[in-house]
């Protein structure tokens, strides 16, 4: 399988990449926990069916640590054991940010109200940025049609 649009071979999609990159850089300097990130980045390219995304963040998750029991237990957060109360209002906060076209009403006060409850401003701040910019990521890469499988962790480091 190849990719519709090599992204890196256009010079315009190259520079817009450079962008969501120094984005992703100021996400992980800030006072979001990195797990927290990764499961977020997880969660939402699961949702929206992206190979590459998902691949990616596995890999780069259980290469930073993370447990296979919660890797593979994300898509089925609502019932695991294994995750925070902070990581729980994280990944409903991210799944109504990521279905607003399923969810009339789109992010509810409650989603909003229980990740306040865990997070400060800044990190709320970190915690919608994070969400908007893998919803930006996979939507990319489903339309162009990347592959996954062969990422490897770090190589977008």
């Amino acid at each position: 399988m190849q990719a519709r649009l090599d992204l890196m071979a256009s010079p315009l999609a190259a520079e817009f990449g450079k962008h969501l990159v120094a984005a992703a850089r100021v996400l992980q300097e800030s006072a979001l926990p990195e797990a927290t990130q990764e499961l977020v980045k997880l969660r939402a390219s699961q949702i929206n069916g992206c190979g590459f995304c998902t691949d990616m963040h596995t890999k780069d998750a259980a290469h930073a640590g993370e447990s296979s029991t919660r890797l593979n237990l994300v898509a089925a957060w609502r019932e695991a054991t294994v995750f925070t109360g902070a990581e729980r209002a994280a990944l409903e906060l991210t799944e109504q940010g990521t279905r607003t076209a399923d969810a009339a009403g789109g992010v509810t006060d409650q989603a909003w109200a229980d990740a306040a409850e865990h997070y400060d401003q800044e990190q709320l701040a970190a915690l919608v940025c994070a969400i908007s910019l893998i919803n930006a990521m996979n939507r990319a890469n489903i339309i162009v049609g990347q592959p996954a499988g062969d990422y490897r962790p770090g190589a977008f480091a």
